[in-house]
């Protein structure tokens, strides 16, 4: 049995294919969050940060047919280090002064027993690799949705490289909760 609020993967394909959710869709800043986790020190001490600009626009067309976009906004990266949120923003790793938008395109969804697929692009620093990972439904009610998801990427596929000694890893997770409102 679901959650309270969750969609099940049945639930949702009613909703996509009978047009419940057709219409423009936009990300709710304010209630929304994209996180960023790693770890450092060669694996020993965490680090997590928030992203504190994003926005989003989307689209369910009356077939059932999700394209969308989140973009994030590099600088506003906060670790509550501002030490290293400076160099989170340097040419080392986000290069936010040359490459202002951490861009998600959504290309789908499909329902799936975790909830949803998602298909789509990251594109980070101007590398963009395809991107599918799954995550949970939750009606908030008829014109709200939120999707939660953790999705692991790897630094170096977008050329996020910079680690002395291989202090850090390249192994990272993006942790999403997304609130996206109707008309």
């Amino acid at each position: 049995m679901a959650p309270a609020g969750q969609v099940t993967a049945s639930a949702l394909q009613a909703m996509l294919t009978d047009a419940a959710l057709a219409g423009s869709w936009t990300l709710d800043a304010s209630r929304s969050a994209i996180g960023l986790q790693s770890k450092s020190m060669w694996g020993m001490v965490p680090v997590k940060g928030t992203f504190r600009e994003v926005a989003g626009t989307g689209t369910v067309s009356p077939e059932g047919q999700v394209s969308g976009t989140v973009t994030v906004a590099a600088a506003s990266v906060d670790t509550k280090n501002a030490k290293r949120d400076d160099h989170l923003r340097s040419a080392e790793f986000f290069d936010s002064g040359t490459h202002p938008g951490i861009i998600f395109r959504v290309d789908g969804i499909t329902p799936s027993p975790r909830g949803v697929t998602v298909v789509g692009a990251l594109t980070v620093r101007g590398r963009t690799q395809p991107l599918t990972f799954d995550a949970q439904v939750s009606a908030l009610d008829h014109d709200e949705v939120s999707l939660d998801a953790e999705i692991g990427v790897n630094r170096a596929d977008f050329g996020l490289t910079w680690s002395p000694m291989r202090m850090a890893s390249m192994n990272n997770t993006i942790t999403i909760h997304a609130v996206l409102t109707r008309g």
